[in-house]
């Protein structure tokens, strides 16, 4: 029996790349866990962590030059995924946890036909014969909102839109009913309601299905659309983490605060200036002793740059790591943005 109900626990996550300039730490002790039909959303701006963690759980993170360290553990269904042996590594991938990339054309073999990909999948893991599994993709392809799918499964994916490779791509993904799904950033280099159709299909899919689902994302507005929990990451390190509704309306970390401030405002007038946050994130070659945040932080200290923050815990399972919670730090009023998003 699973321990309340979690599928996924991630415990002291740490991953590394080696290169010629020297060993980028690019996940630095990432924890949290998952109960079984909840959606996680990963936030942060580009080279925080947030896909190498997604490459870590999915088994992705190779060698030489890619290392996950011997303390960090990947709990599925209590088992940790790192001590898995080849079949079960097979049986893993694709099966139990399977994930959509950001560009469904480099995803895709290019030489293949759409619906031979989906029967892929089914065959290896399901271990359909070929005419069950041609029948499936078809369905499939139906669920996922593409029509004509007896026409569409003959074709390649270059003679697909984007939307559409996309779609293809969350077909794959549940064909084998994985119990997680993890999503790279899956509506990029997309239009705003093909964005919304691709994260809808993804929604009804797993409420079906449900399965456990992390999205990893840049964008506030799919963050809102889709996850239950939040966790923010700057520099390769989980810096805050709550609910949907905690982090939204009642953030506790600075960085949190800048990336809300900077999303632009419905009711705000043409001429307001966007904010922006000043500066650049830490090179992960050398990372800083202290907050990794605090080179960008209006509320920076001095202890910030010295040391790291503990955790500062709220209610509802929402905490953060920052040095204005201490008993001691300067009080702040801390923004409410509720009734302002």
């Amino acid at each position: 029996m699973i321990e309340n109900n979690k599928i996924l626990e991630i415990k002291d996550l740490r991953v590394s790349y080696h290169t010629y300039a020297g060993e980028v730490k690019a996940v630095r002790g990432v924890s949290f866990e998952l109960k079984k039909g909840e959606a996680l959303a990963i936030v942060g701006e580009s080279g925080c962590g947030k896909s190498v963690t997604a490459k870590a759980i999915m088994g992705l993170i190779k060698g030489p030059q890619g290392e996950i360290k011997a303390d960090s553990k990947i709990l599925y269904n209590g088992n940790n995924i790192l001590n898995y042996n080849k079949k079960q590594w097979q049986e893993y991938k694709g099966g139990e946890c399977a994930i959509i990339f950001q560009d469904a054309l480099t995803a895709l073999n290019p030489t293949m036909r759409v619906g031979k990909q989906i029967m892929e999948n089914l065959t290896v893991h399901k271990h359909m014969n070929r005419k069950t599994a041609e029948k499936e993709a078809i369905e499939m392809l139906r669920k996922v909102g593409i029509p004509e799918p007896e026409k569409r499964a003959k074709q390649y994916p270059h003679q697909f839109s984007g939307g559409m490779r996309q779609r293809v791509m969350i077909a794959i993904a549940f064909a084998c009913d994985p119990k997680i799904l993890i999503c790279d950033e899956p509506t990029t280099a997309l239009d705003v309601t093909i964005q919304g159709q691709i994260l809808d299909i993804i929604k009804k899919l797993q409420k079906e299905h449900e399965t456990t689902v992390i999205m990893i994302t840049h964008d506030l507005g799919v963050v809102a659309n889709i996850a239950q929990k939040i966790a923010v990451m700057y520099s390769g390190i989980i810096v805050e983490q709550g609910s949907s509704r905690d982090i939204f309306y009642h953030p506790r970390h600075p960085y949190m605060w800048a990336l809300i401030e900077s999303v632009p405002r419905l009711n705000s007038n043409n001429k307001q200036v966007l904010a922006s946050i000043p500066g650049i994130p830490p090179d992960l070659l050398n990372p800083p002793t202290g907050c990794p945040f605090s080179t960008r932080c209006n509320y920076c200290m001095q202890i910030c740059k010295e040391k790291m923050p503990d955790c500062s815990e709220f209610e509802n399972g929402h905490f953060a790591y920052c040095w204005l919670h201490h008993p001691l730090a300067p009080k702040i009023d801390m923004p409410d943005y509720k009734g302002d998003l």
